[in-house]
Parts: C-alpha cells; sequence; structure tokens
C-alpha cells in the first residue's frame, strides 16, 4: 500500500526533526552541559520513520541505547524528550532517565536501553500482553547488530515463535557493535537469515529507503495483527557519527566513512520526493524548517527547566502492589 500525501508530509517531518534534534544533541553536548553519554541517530532516521508510520498509536515499541529517533517517530514530545536528556524535573522520566532511558508508555514508547539486547525480552511481553487482552496491537524490538549476539535475542525470537507472538524484530544493522565491525562479530552476512532458525519470516532492507522499510513494515504488522506471529526485519544502515558522542572513530575504514556519508536517508527520501512531484521544494523546506524550530523550542525550554528536587531521589523507584 503506497503512503498518501499526509503520510509522505509525516515522514519528512520525523525524519528532519529526528536530524535536527540529534544536530542539535551533539553540538549541546560538545559544550559539555549534558550530562552523561549520547549515542546519535544521524544515518538511521529512515528506519524508525518508516516503522512507526505502519504502526498505530496503541502499538508499542521497545528501544536501544541510540534511541531517540525511534522516541520522536513514536510520537514522543520533543519538549520533554530534549529536558530529560538534561536531566531536568520536566522530562519524560522526571530527568531520571537521561539520553539511555527515555520512556513515554502513554505513547507506546516502553522505554530506551542502556543494556545490549535489553528490549526484546521486554517485546515479548508486551506481545503476550496482547495476546491475553485480544488488543491486536503489535511490538516492535528495535535493536543493533551487536545485540544479535546476545543470548536474549536469541531467547526471545524462539519464545516468539513458539507462542505466535505479534512481535516484530528490527535488528538496525549500522556495521558496527561499538567499535566491532560485523563481519568480525557475525558468522553470517545478513542477519535476517537467522529467522529462518525460529521458522518466521526474515527480510533484508535497505535501511536508508524509508519507504521500502514501510512497506516491508506494513507487511509483518498485518501477519502480526492476524495471529501469525513475528518477523524479523534487518535494515542495513550507517551510523554517520561515532557509537557515542566523542568517539573517535579510529576503527572506522575508508569504505565505510566513504559509504555512510554518500548514502543519507534525508536527502534520498527528498530526491524522490520531488521525482514523483508528492511535494513541491517550498513545501519541504517550510516542513525541514519548521521542524528545527519546533527542536529549537525544545532546547530553550529544557535549558529553563529546574533540576529534580534532592528529596525526589527516592520517589519512582518501587512499585506497591496491593
Amino acid at each position: 500500500m503506497n503512503p498518501n500525501q499526509e503520510q509522505i508530509q509525516n515522514m519528512y517531518r520525523t525524519m528532519v526533526s529526528i536530524r535536527h534534534f540529534e544536530e542539535t544533541v551533539k553540538r549541546e553536548f560538545g559544550k559539555g552541559i549534558i550530562p552523561g553519554f549520547v549515542h546519535l541517530y544521524v544515518g538511521e532516521e529512515a528506519i524508525a520513520t518508516g516503522v512507526c508510520t505502519a504502526l498505530r498509536p496503541t502499538d508499542t515499541i521497545t528501544s536501544t541505547h541510540r534511541g531517540h529517533g525511534h522516541c520522536i517517530a513514536k510520537g514522543c514530545d520533543l519538549k520533554l524528550m530534549m529536558a530529560e536528556i538534561y536531566g531536568k524535573a520536566t522530562g519524560l522520566c522526571k530527568g531520571k532517565g537521561g539520553s539511555m532511558h527515555i520512556a513515554d508508555v502513554e505513547k507506546g514508547m516502553l522505554g530506551a536501553n542502556g543494556i545490549v539486547g535489553g528490549g526484546p525480552p521486554l517485546a515479548c511481553g508486551a506481545g503476550l500482553t496482547s495476546l491475553v487482552t485480544k488488543s491486536k496491537d503489535v511490538c516492535v524490538c528495535f535493536f543493533g547488530d551487536g545485540a544479535c549476539e546476545q543470548g536474549s535475542f536469541h531467547e526471545s525470537a524462539n519464545l516468539a515463535a513458539i507462542w505466535n507472538l505479534p512481535v516484530i524484530f528490527v535488528a538496525e544493522n549500522n556495521g558496527y557493535a561499538q567499535s566491532t565491525p560485523a563481519s568480525y562479530h557475525c558468522a553470517i552476512e545478513d542477519i535476517a537469515e537467522r529467522a529462518a532458525s525460529y521458522g518466521i519470516p526474515g527480510a533484508v532492507l535497505d535501511g536508508t529507503n524509508v519507504l521500502a522499510i514501510y512497506e516491508a513494515t506494513l507487511e509483518a504488522v498485518d501477519r502480526a495483527r492476524n495471529g501469525q506471529g513475528p518477523s524479523l526485519l534487518e535494515c542495513k544502515t550507517f551510523r554517520h557519527h561515532g557509537h557515542f558522542e566523542g568517539d573517535l572513530q579510529t576503527y572506522k575504514d575508508d569504505a565505510y566513512k566513504s559509504s555512510s556519508q554518500g548514502k543519507d536517508p534525508i536527502k534520498e527520501f527528498r530526491t524522490e520526493i520531488d521525482a514523483q512531484g508528492w511535494l513541491s521544494s517550498e513545501e519541504l523546506d517550510a516542513i525541514d524548517q519548521n521542524a528545527l524550530e519546533q527542536v529549537q523550542e525544545a532546547l530553550s525550554f529544557a535549558e529553563s527547566s529546574p533540576l529534580p528536587k534532592v528529596e525526589d531521589v527516592t520517589t519512582d523507584v518501587y512499585v506497591n502492589y496491593r
């Protein structure tokens, strides 16, 4: 099913919002203002955008340490996100989660995760909830190529398959697990081949092609909603910046650097939009400018927000069940 004009606009808006948000975080982090680490999603915008466009509001996602793009694509508020990254009380998690643990359950964003491979088991829990409640909601589990070597991924893929859970595993293969190339840590070239081990569909996608990702996700979502179980989508993409901001990237070879800079999902999508005549250059420029302004508003909000109170340090730690 081809996206309509409104979806095209929203896809482009999401992608440029992610780009402006991440470049702003990069700049401000360089000033020493933002606490902790940040892992930027620049170059991977098409994946979160294509996948989340195929979801409905009640569907859920689990994320990774590189989760800002997933948050934005799932509809999280930019101001509250930026405040969280700044460790402010107005943040989505009251400043206690920071960049690697942003969550917004009301939006279906079940949390970024600082643990490599920490998301797949949570996705199975969300999928089981959907089965028990008969909601027909699906859960998308984003994870990187490094997480594919974790037992938690394999256990979760197997569990999802035998229980027929409505879970879509999305491997964002950007070629490196921190500083280790996928060619070294992974015994096969295509992670999607592992789907056959669990008797589920697997597909390899161009991680810079938002429309191809959207179409493949629609198919996987349709399967999941209709009780046909999980799927594995591998999106081959590029990490334009380092593993974390400040990473010197001395481990990247020249071929990767050349490929990554030559493959920009936003430029490719804009070229396709122009070729198809879906939107004019003026309309795209306006969307881009509006996204930039919203990110700047989010930055101002975060900078002016208060820090959490010391007496609140032990709140939100325990849950009492009756």
